[in-house]
């Protein structure tokens, strides 16, 4: 069996994504493309005989025989190129964070479920890894009546340009079955693993309506995005290798007849975690990590993907996420 994959832009997420896949063994070709082809030539290079570059741009028709598209593009790129991965019938994941972007992609739902075609979206840190702890903690309890998500830090240049869209558009969290608009300027403040530490948080509308259709009868869900970490502050803590993120989860619930809270949490480089679960949701997707995943249409990873293989896989691949306390997740 033959299985190869499509990766649309090899930018901070992309590269680390191609990595992933060309380290995936039951993936034979990882084909790139990107508006830059100079630097997808690079990045081919480096990965070796398992990559090639293919000249595809937002707007082409997938190429013939591949088995499974991922989108690593700036924002607003990918409804064009999961457009064509419906025409062509082939699954399609999509690491976007930015609400306008999912909207549009999610109105493409009922084009994928006549197309029988699966699409993922939300295939990052948050969303994405995020989603699929929502979903670990969720199964912890009978009833699940609140869930908060919070993420600090970006991956790149167009990671902070959508952070910085994000944070000043008008935000909406869910609240007892319907939208409700919050405070344009509230800050909260949100204690991340160590050694991120607090951070100010706005709550945002990026990711929560995703969460709304894993969890339509949960009372209240908030997603929360923090400034990303001064550069240099980074680099005292961590060194230079690259932009440092967390994603906090916090879900309350009722068990046993009282009401309790699981909380999850994650660190790690921004672009890492976000090309990792990009790779694996697409691996997935493709069958190249076990069964094809197949849900015709549009969804998130809390609808969409087991959290314990999940969780396995990624931390397999050294993305690894743990309760507050400190204890393995997966």
């Amino acid at each position: 069996m033959t299985c190869t994959a499509l990766l649309v832009g090899v930018g901070e997420v992309g590269t680390r994504a191609a990595r992933q896949l060309v380290d995936t063994p039951a993936l034979t070709r990882v084909l790139l493309a990107d508006e830059d082809e100079e630097r997808a030539v690079r990045v081919a290079d480096a990965l070796g005989d398992k990559a090639a570059v293919v000249p595809f741009r937002p707007g082409h028709a997938i190429p013939a025989d591949v088995d499974v598209v991922a989108c690593a593009l700036p924002t607003g790129l990918d409804h064009a190129v999961v457009t064509a991965a419906l025409e062509a019938r082939v699954p399609c994941a999509s690491c976007d964070d930015d609400h306008d972007a999912h909207e549009a992609v999610r109105a493409l739902d009922r084009n994928a479920r006549t197309a029988g075609v699966t699409v993922a979206v939300g295939c990052g840190l948050a969303p994405g890894l995020a989603d699929v702890l929502v979903r670990h903690a969720a199964a912890t309890f009978e009833r699940v009546d609140e869930i908060r998500v919070a993420r600090t830090g970006w991956a790149g240049p167009a990671c902070v340009a959508a952070v910085r869209h994000e944070r000043r558009a008008t935000a909406r969290a869910w609240h007892e079955d319907g939208w409700r608009e919050e405070h344009p300027h509230g800050e909260t403040l949100v204690w991340f693993p160590d050694p991120i530490g607090a951070r100010d948080c706005r709550v945002v509308t990026g990711g929560a309506s995703l969460l709304v259709d894993a969890f339509p009868r949960t009372r209240r869900i908030r997603v929360l995005l923090g400034e990303p970490p001064r550069r240099a502050r980074l680099r005292r803590r961590f060194g230079d290798d690259g932009q440092w993120g967390a994603a906090r989860v916090d879900v309350w619930g009722r068990r046993d007849g009282s009401h309790d809270c699981v909380v999850y949490g994650v660190v790690e480089r921004t672009a890492v975690a976000a090309g990792t679960v990009l790779a694996v949701t697409a691996a997935r997707l493709g069958g190249a990590l076990g069964p094809r995943l197949e849900r015709p249409g549009v969804h998130g990873l809390a609808a969409l993907c087991e959290p314990v293989p999940f969780l396995t896989e990624l931390a397999h691949r050294g993305v690894r996420a743990a309760v507050f306390e400190g204890a393995a997740v997966g």
